[in-house]
């Protein structure tokens, strides 16, 4: 051995490989080499300091504090359960939203069907000028229905 200190045993009890660029661990302080330079990989008893994970909720995309010893699925489910901003069954939009105009008519559709001369909103049923006796034509061209 011409070089006696230089480089670093790898720290990790079951390694002990001389590394002569040892990396040392930001939490705990010791050397390792390439392969257990990572916190899961020589099992760092001080992890928890540096390796924390904020899980984020999916549907309102807030993050949610979590303590030591939870499971964060958990706390998550909880959060989306009682503290959620976004309720996706709450503001559910009505799809069948625009109601005929025809008196005593009550159906209702998706799209706006209008008329092009009273502007009134109608069912596919009564959307020709003749079917919901338009007041606002002056001669309709053809007799639907």
């Amino acid at each position: 051995m011409e070089f006696p200190d230089l480089g670093k045993h790898c720290s990790e009890k079951t390694c002990k490989q001389l590394d002569f660029l040892p990396i040392k661990c930001d939490v705990c302080k010791q050397d390792f080499c390439k392969d257990h330079f990572t916190y899961a990989a020589h099992k760092c008893p001080f992890a928890f300091k540096k390796d924390v994970q904020v899980p984020v909720c999916p549907l309102c995309h807030i993050p949610i504090p979590i303590k030591k010893g939870q499971i964060p699925d958990v706390v998550v489910g909880d959060h989306m359960d009682r503290d959620c901003k976004y309720h996706p069954g709450k503001n559910k939009e009505k799809v069948f939203a625009h109601r005929c105009s025809k008196g005593g008519c009550k159906k209702r559709e998706m799209l706006q069907v209008a008329c092009a001369q009273c502007y009134g909103n109608f069912c596919i049923q009564h959307r020709h000028p003749l079917d919901h006796s338009c007041r606002h034509a002056s001669r309709p061209t053809s007799n639907a229905g």
